[in-house]
């Protein structure tokens, strides 16, 4: 038997995206071990787990809020990307890359959102 959430497809690719971010992230500077490459593997792990958790709460507002809780991370996720490629720790390409892959996201995760009863 598999948890709800495991079968939402943006929850799938919200952990994608956690993966490949977390490794795009090794490549930053060690002094940004603990600001930018931090922050951004917090927001981004904290899009699907927002996801699962509001997934198996008591209700369907409740899970709405936690929706809420993902875009906003997703959100946080694109302003590091863009800090990161300001700062050069990214190439053009990876910036476009993820960039696009969050846009896509975001767009599926307001589109779920709204379709949440």
């Amino acid at each position: 038997m598999k948890f709800k959430f495991e079968n939402i497809l943006i929850w799938q690719k919200a952990m994608d995206l956690g993966e490949d971010v977390n490794d795009l992230s090794k490549a930053f500077p060690e002094k940004e071990k603990f600001n930018l490459s931090s922050q951004i593997c917090r927001a981004v792990d904290s899009v699907a787990l927002n996801i699962s958790e509001g997934s198996i709460g008591q209700s369907n507002p409740e899970f709405k809020k936690f929706m809420g809780y993902s875009i906003r991370s997703l959100a946080e996720v694109v302003t590091c990307l863009h800090k990161a490629k300001r700062r050069k720790y990214i190439t053009d390409q990876d910036f476009e890359k993820y960039y696009q892959e969050s846009f896509n996201l975001m767009n599926m995760m307001v589109a779920f959102r709204k379709n949440i009863k």
